[in-house]
């Protein structure tokens, strides 16, 4: 820890959400001056039970140098109209997820720095060194993960600075990989939400569907958890290639399950049609 983290005040909005009470704890340990800002009833009192006082948004906004936005992505382009504003010249906002800020939903300044991260979560076939690493699944509490950053707008200095507090804020970090936001968003929501999600749900449909037809529940379970580390190992670890039947089996699920064309979720077109649905934008064109 470096003298200078001392002098650095962040705030961070939706400090008592879920993934706010997680940056919250992390933060906490550092040396920064954290102002911790909540609005709900709910989030107020976990607050507490942290033992931290909420500050106003506005005033802790004022004087930060850094602010975090911990709310949901729907919400980020109405939250940044009133933060913006109120941040300080040469202030940096931090974003958690690209969609907002692919979407041109961010309210920017040029006397301001736009940043965006977001974890990468314990990769799966990762060692974690205790018990309760290996059950912290999402990350940031006692597994070490990756993250990602991305610098949107602004200047090199403050970034590099928030590169630290995103390390801390998400550690224990192993490696953070700076890209660019379209990347992000390439990795987030496309390949991992509208691809890796989406099959995990149909996954577990299948799972759904053989206990239907009379499999034992914790056969189908155990057999169904096996087979998928299986493929994930062949197919990204190359563990041994698949053997020629499951080969056969694979071709036949990809014209039965998957579109030829399902690639095309990586378009432009595609990533602007699925990010207004989850930013729940009305008018068209609201995506450029």
């Amino acid at each position: 820890m470096t003298k200078r983290d001392t002098s650095i005040t962040i705030a961070l909005i939706g400090a008592g959400g879920k993934m706010g009470c997680r940056l919250t704890d992390n933060l906490k340990r550092s040396d920064y001056v954290l102002l911790v800002c909540e609005t709900s009833v709910e989030g107020k009192d976990r607050l507490t039970e942290r033992g931290l006082t909420p500050t106003d948004n506005e005033e802790a906004v004022a004087e930060a140098d850094f602010v975090i936005l911990a709310v949901p992505d729907a919400k980020i382009g109405s939250v940044s109209e009133q933060v913006v504003p109120r941040m300080k010249p040469g202030g940096t906002l931090i974003l958690l997820d690209p969609a907002a800020a692919y979407a041109n939903q961010v309210k920017l300044r040029e006397d301001c720095t736009f940043v965006v991260t977001h974890p990468c979560h314990p990769a799966l076939f990762d060692e974690q060194d205790t018990p309760e690493a290996r059950q912290d699944m999402f990350g940031g509490i006692a597994a070490k993960q990756d993250i990602v950053i991305a610098l949107h707008e602004g200047s090199r200095e403050p970034f590099d600075e928030a590169k630290d507090i995103c390390i801390r804020m998400f550690a224990p970090v192993v490696e953070c990989h700076e890209i660019t936001v379209e990347h992000m968003a390439l990795l987030e929501p496309a390949a991992a939400e509208v691809v890796t999600a989406a099959a995990a749900c149909i996954m577990k449909e299948a799972m759904d569907e053989v206990i239907r037809m009379g499999v034992p529940a914790a056969a189908a379970r155990s057999f169904m958890l096996g087979h998928i580390q299986i493929p994930l190992a062949i197919a990204f670890n190359q563990v041994n290639p698949f053997s020629d039947a499951a080969q056969i089996a694979i071709d036949y699920g990809y014209e039965k399950i998957f579109k030829p064309d399902w690639k095309q979720v990586f378009t432009k077109a595609s990533l602007d049609e699925v990010l207004k649905r989850m930013l729940h934008l009305q008018e068209q064109g609201e995506v450029k």
